[in-house]
């Protein structure tokens, strides 16, 4: 088959390349995928770069989501038949013709939606609903804090908020033109905040009279760290979910953590146990993705697509979401 490898194993978004290498076979219990498209993820970009490494026993090729149809079955399999249209989260190796899947990773693919367009499910959805519902514990009436809010993440966390009854969802951002998007969306954020130019935990304590974010999501950890303390509630819950200013904090006072009684919690949904994996995507199948509807739809959950490339265009897709430019999801289809 042929596949997206990285020439010498890693290295920039030029060293990207199609290449055939050998077609994978279902084990007993998998499914077997023709892909028809994949996102792209910022762990993508570390793996490239030999900073990510996949998790022991999965593919080498990039790419954790996909959109595809079921092409053979392994032993075992009885809830899916050759020919299903599906959408699934893997480990690894989306960024080929066939990907092989556990068969509890699929879910059947909306009707309504493009290939591309179910292809920006299956990651940014789960980890943001991983993230808000079954970490941070959000309920109705409360706070929400999200950074990176333009990210396709960062967009399927705000309106997952915005569904579970948040009262206040502040995005923060780098850029107006960010910050004006996030705002207009249907089940956008309530306030935006642009951390290069604000404190945002000021301005989160301002925005909330004083009560603070119960719920904060972070993907930047370091620069954030401090002001992700100062912008919590009593009885706060934060969800790390990626290091991208670094990992080491040289001073912190670590006070508040006690006197608020925070919860602070970090995930990595790529490396989680199948079982645990599978719970999530049948709940969050069970309570989420009726809900979900094209950019063009009506529904309280729209997919936003930054934009699509052919998967001949792989490198110019990197290089997009490495400009940190992207409002919403960087799809790839397969020719």
């Amino acid at each position: 088959m042929r596949a997206i490898l990285v020439r010498g194993g890693r290295g920039p978004a030029e060293s990207l390349y199609i290449g055939e290498i050998d077609a994978p076979s279902p084990r007993p219990g998998e499914v077997l995928i023709n892909v028809k498209a994949f996102g792209l993820n910022r762990m993508d970009i570390h793996q490239r770069e030999g900073q990510y490494p996949p998790p022991p026993g999965a593919s080498q090729i990039l790419g954790v989501e996909f959109s595809g149809v079921i092409s053979e079955l392994g032993n075992d399999v009885e809830e899916w038949k050759i020919g299903d249209e599906v959408i699934g989260l893997v480990a690894g190796g989306a960024y080929a013709e066939l990907v092989t899947v556990p068969q509890e990773n699929l879910i059947k693919k909306p009707q309504a939606l493009t290939w591309a367009e179910a292809a920006a499910i299956p990651e940014n959805f789960l980890t943001a609903f991983q993230a808000l519902i079954l970490i941070g514990s959000l309920r109705t009436k409360e706070n929400v804090l999200i950074h990176a809010a333009a990210s396709g993440v960062g967009v399927a966390a705000i309106q997952l908020a915005r569904i579970y009854g948040a009262e206040t969802v502040i995005g923060t951002t780098s850029t107006e033109h960010k910050i004006n998007w996030i705002l207009g969306l249907p089940n956008g954020a309530t306030h935006a905040v642009n951390y290069k130019t604000q404190n945002f935990a000021a301005e989160v304590n301002h925005i909330t009279k004083g009560h603070g974010a119960d719920v904060v999501i972070d993907f930047v950890a370091q620069s954030h760290f401090v002001r992700n303390i100062e912008a919590l509630a009593v009885d706060g819950r934060m969800t790390m979910l990626a290091l991208l200013s670094g990992s080491i904090v040289n001073s912190f006072d670590l006070s508040p953590i006690l006197r608020k009684r925070l919860r602070i919690e970090g995930s990595t949904l790529r490396s989680r146990a199948p079982k645990y994996q599978a719970n999530l995507i049948s709940r969050f199948e069970t309570e989420v993705l009726q809900q979900i509807t094209g950019e063009g739809g009506t529904g309280p959950i729209r997919i936003y697509l930054h934009q699509v490339y052919p998967w001949d265009r792989i490198i110019d897709a990197h290089r997009e979401m490495e400009s940190n430019n992207n409002l919403g999801k960087i799809i790839v289809t397969v020719a």
